[in-house]
């Protein structure tokens, strides 16, 4: 094959062409994204259980549902959250397990349920996480919230009518309705109940089909028309009659609205009141393609809006991927100009370019098998290719220079063409095969970690099998075309290449002499570097974390009141963090204005778990990354500072709203059956956590509800003709309201609300004085027939896999405090007198703690499976079981480059930074194999261990020092970037530059040395 696509005029050009048009055809349906979809197959469960308390949620809802979900298989975890009104339950499939059988079991399960009390209201079933957000468009203007809401539904249909998007939600109003309110001395003067009026009203408003009427020439379909659908049609509708024909309307005793249901369900955006579109992607959409078609929308709309009327893209996310992808593009065209003048540096021209074009015709190839991989272009893929740079070249070089020398003893471009790809195909595949067994095992990576930084290993081995072919059929016949026709070499080339050969033959010869003269000091000053360097790691001078921080354009300060805190209070809050805002924002406008927009939206705390008057939140949208002063986490802590302690807030969380990979800095897991006991617990970690320099906005979840009347029946009430159930439902339908129907307006669906007016229901005098209407009309006072007494009970109460849970999250400041040291200390010197004091519960660490911990292990089983696979391959191909040790052992000792590049960096090791190194072994195998090869060669034709070791070391010196050349050249210009969004990279890249420069001595001195050292002891075979 070798011979007849080197030879074939057109075969090998034909091939190139192939790939390249392929990849050219598959590029625009590449999806692009920020980093690979990391979320977890995760099924959600929503039984509203209006006006029930957190603890009867609890015991009627979630227990119900655990139940009900324990039979079913490939469950990782349940979650169950109580809180006053609902219950949602989320069940996590265990990872690689089918989606969609789960799906479908859990609802099997759930639907089967009988037992839930009358008042819940259907399970809402769904899978979560089968969209991402992509950007949301503001609409503000002078008008009513109604019009404002109606105007954003026209906006909304018109968005959809666009093909590119698909998935667009209106936030900022609560449900539509009717609201009608009835005076309670009305109620008492006419015997009445609010359950009474809603009756009346559910049976007077109707729209019902009648049947029909068959006749002669047609059919004739009869309807019963009377719903009412207008505040004035409400006013008109008859409630009470008598014989004699006296009529009360329903204007005469209630005052009726066309209003929103719950006030705190606003945001406020730029100061005015909004509707925030919400345009999301599925996972087969892309997010540029989306967002570029959402601005186009909104500059041809903007230009018909009416007067006021303004359209504004905020929590743009679509705009950081574009920002963050040609970052990426603009480094590589930089570090391939890079690559290519390294190359011209070492080869002529139209030598260097062939060697070059298997670059472009490699990614290619790769980029058209991605998509059908379910593969996305993002910043891990991208950083894959860059990486391939140096295996790429690895191979392509060796071919090359031995195809260059085949030539040089006299025969033709074409034979020395075959025998030079011929003579070095062993040992490529081998290493081809060796790099296989380092990154396969990489693609099984687990933690939500490692689905984001596995897809390197699926690019690169995509990449590596693209390029073998590359290197095997169509590089040979262009080397072989190019050295046809040699050209003179100039001054300069002269010059370098006696530099060259004068550093080959007289530094590194010189060198690996001595050094395989002294091999044994020699090993032990490098195995004695390699302790240290691994010490610097164990002693803390180098840290440890699971993932590096990355700043977005957008931040949030999620403000928590006490249960029942009036709006009014709420919105005074945001005044003051929003003037807080104001004076961080001048503070770091010195050029460009930071704050872009500001985002208040009420009833919204994702934090807290919580709804309701007490929460909110403020989003902030910042000028760029590229663009700003000042790092995500400087601005962060200076609105902190800004803000201070403001009496009566329970917390205010300042954060990203995106979390990554990484998981929370702090999420810890306290797990028991006593709440007393849990939040002692929980009080007690937090002391102690705050201790620390560097942890922010520390706080559990569980925290007191409102306060609560608990009634209960008296004796003898059932003799006035009252029982529980006739109580509880008055008492609810005045309190709570009573949806009498439910009719559809146009696109507005509405609730017809029947309730006590606010003016007789907003003192604790109003609930003791308040009357119950019995069967024949009798009104009693509340207080004769039940018992009342106040308590509080708890706002939110979570299950965790049947377990009642507290969890403690908070916030850490990197360049302050490390994680993972924290915890560390957190283990040793805290939980043993903890658990002393706690016996009862049970402490789970989760967050980055636990993703990193799962990661990590998966990486490591991962490194260790792959070093088991190059021994067996390596121990086969040398017919050897100590062998393959010599080429191995620059493995561990290329990390002392790893962990001084962290140092000098300033940099913590983080999991990229393990996967570079995991990567990086790759490539130094690949060297150390061809070196082992070209030193059997030498021994057979008849040199000494000894001189073959120095020769094969000198021989491969200039190959080696070019691959590491090449990508070191093709990944400095990501180590060199500034840019706050490459710091995701370049733990990563440093662990490759860095590790390479330690390796390439090491593959030079370390593997001739410890060959002659295995000669020594008889353990070698030629």
């Amino acid at each position: 094959m070798i011979r007849f696509f080197a030879d074939h005029p057109t075969a090998a050009n034909l091939v190139m062409i192939i790939f390249i048009v392929l990849g050219i055809i598959a590029a625009p349906k590449l999806q692009r994204a920020t980093f690979p979809d990391f979320t977890a197959g995760e099924v959600e469960i929503r039984v509203p259980y209006p006006g029930a308390s957190a603890e009867e949620v609890e015991d009627a809802i979630c227990q119900r549902i655990e139940d009900a979900v324990d039979g079913i298989n490939d469950i990782d975890e349940v979650r169950c959250e109580a809180r006053e009104g609902l219950g949602t339950a989320v069940i996590k499939l265990r990872e690689g397990e089918n989606f969609d059988r789960f799906l479908n079991d859990v609802k099997t399960e759930v639907e089967a349920i009988d037992n839930f009390p009358e008042q819940t209201e259907l399970p809402i079933i769904k899978a979560l996480g089968r969209t991402d957000h992509v950007v949301s468009l503001a609409i503000t203007g002078p008008m009513s919230a109604r019009d404002l809401k109606i105007y954003a539904e026209q906006i909304k249909d018109h968005l959809l009518l666009v093909p590119e998007i698909s998935q667009v939600d209106i936030k900022g109003f609560s449900e539509h309705q009717f609201r009608i309110e009835l005076p309670s001395h009305t109620l008492r003067q006419y015997g009445l109940s609010v359950a009474d009026i809603a009756t009346v009203i559910n049976r007077q408003s109707i729209n019902l089909p009648a049947g029909s009427i068959e006749t002669a020439a047609q059919e004739i379909l009869i309807r019963f028309v009377d719903e009412r659908r207008t505040i004035q049609a409400f006013e008109d509708l008859m409630i009470i009659g008598n014989h004699n024909g006296a009529e009360i309307r329903l204007g005469d005793i209630a005052k009726i609205y066309d209003r929103f249901e719950l006030d705190e369900n606003k945001i406020l955006f730029n100061g005015e009141r909004a509707a925030i579109l919400k345009i999301s992607k599925t996972k087969l959409e892309d997010n540029l393609i989306i967002g570029d078609a959402v601005k186009t929308f909104v500059d041809n709309v903007q230009q018909s809006a009416p007067p006021g009327v303004h359209f504004t893209l905020t929590e743009d996310r679509f705009s950081i991927v574009r920002d963050r992808l040609n970052l990426l593009v603009k480094n590589g065209i930089q570090g391939l100009i890079l690559v290519a003048m390294t190359l011209w540096l070492f080869f002529n021209f139209r030598f260097a370019f062939w060697v070059v074009m298997g670059l472009p015709v490699s990614f290619l190839g790769t980029i058209f098998f991605m998509p059908i991989l379910g593969q996305s272009l993002n910043m891990l893929t991208m950083v894959g290719l860059l990486i391939a740079i140096g295996l790429i070249m690895d191979d392509a070089i060796v071919i090359s220079e031995n195809i260059a020398t085949h030539l040089q003893k006299g025969k033709t471009a074409l034979q020395a063409a075959i025998d030079g790809t011929k003579e070095v195909g062993n040992g490529i595949f081998s290493s081809f095969l060796t790099s296989l067994c380092m990154f396969v095992p990489l693609t099984f990576l687990e933690g939500d970690i490692g689905k984001v930084l596995k897809v390197m290993a699926v690019v690169l081995i995509l990449t590596l099998i693209i390029s073998l072919i590359e290197a095997f059929f169509i590089l040979p016949h262009h080397i072989g075309k190019s050295l046809a026709h040699p050209s003179k070499p100039n001054r300069f080339r002269q010059w370098f290449e006696k530099r060259i050969e004068w550093i080959r033959h007289k530094v590194l010869g010189n060198t690996i002499e001595w050094v395989i003269r002294w091999r044994y000091l020699f090993i032990g000053l490098v195995i004695a570097t390699f302790i240290s360097s691994v010490g610097i790691l164990a002693g803390g001078k180098v840290k440890f974390s699971a993932f590096p921080d990355i700043d977005g354009d957008v931040i949030e300060a999620r403000i928590l009141l006490p249960q029942g805190t009036p709006l009014t209070r709420t919105e005074a809050v945001v005044e003051e963090v929003t003037a807080a805002l104001e004076r961080v924002n001048i503070e770091f406008s010195s050029v460009d204005t930071l704050v872009q927009n500001t985002q208040i939206q009420f009833n919204l705390n994702t934090d807290a778990h919580e709804v309701g008057p007490h929460v909110a939140t403020v989003t902030v949208d910042l000028l760029t990354a590229e663009k700003r002063e000042g790092r995500i986490d400087d601005i962060i802590q200076l609105w902190r500072k800004e803000v201070g302690d403001l009496p009566d807030v329970l917390s205010i969380n300042y954060k990203e709203p995106v979390i990554g990979p990484g998981g929370l800095a702090i999420e810890i897991r306290l797990q028991g059956n006593d709440f007393k006991e849990l939040k002692a617990a929980s009080i007690d970690l937090q002391n102690w956590l705050n201790r620390y320099r560097g942890v922010f906005d520390l706080s559990d979840d569980l925290r007191p509800g409102k306060p609560e009347i608990r009634l209960h029946l008296r004796e003898g009430a059932l003799a006035l003709g009252f029982d529980s159930a006739m109580i509880a439902n008055q008492l609810r339908a005045a309190f709570y309201g009573y949806t009498a129907s439910e009719i559809q307006v146009g696109s507005e669906p509405y609730e017809i609300d029947v309730r006590l007016q606010s003016l007789d229901k907003d003192s604790i005098a109003d609930f003791e004085y308040f009357t119950l209407t019995g069967k024949d009309g009798q009104q009693v006072p509340l207080n004769a027939v039940v018992t009342i007494e106040m308590e509080r009970g708890y706002a939110r109460i979570q299950r965790i896999n049947n377990q009642r849970t507290v969890t403690i999250q908070g916030d850490v400041d990197r360049r302050i405090l490390n994680v993972n040291e924290m915890i560390q200390e957190t283990k040793q010197s805290f939980l043993p007198d903890f658990h002393q004091r706690h016996p009862t519960v049970n402490i789970v660490f989760e967050g980055s703690a636990k993703e990193g911990g799962k990661t990590g292990k998966s990486a490591l089983q991962a490194f260790m499976l792959g070093l088991l696979g190059i021994f067996v391959l390596l121990s086969f191909q040398f017919r050897s079981y100590f062998e393959p040790l010599a080429v191995m052992i620059a493995i561990p000792f290329a990390f002392i480059g790893v962990i001084w590049g962290h140092w000098l960096m300033g940099l913590d090791i983080t999991m990229p930074s393990m996967i570079g190194f995991m990567s990086l072994a790759g490539i130094v195998v690949n060297d150390s194999i061809l070196l082992v090869e070209f030193l059997k060669m030498r021994v057979r034709e008849g040199i000494s261990i000894q001189k073959a070791a120095s020769t094969a070391s000198r021989e491969r010196f200039r190959a080696v020092l070019l691959t590491s050349l090449t990508t070191i050249a093709g990944l400095i210009p990501i180590l060199s970037e500034t840019s706050l969004q490459a710091q995701i990279l370049i733990p990563l890249v440093t662990s490759l530059v860095f590790g390479l420069c330690a390796s390439t001595l090491l593959v030079l001195l370390v593997v001739p040395a410890l060959y002659t050292i295995l000669e020594d002891f008889g353990l070698t075979k030629v």
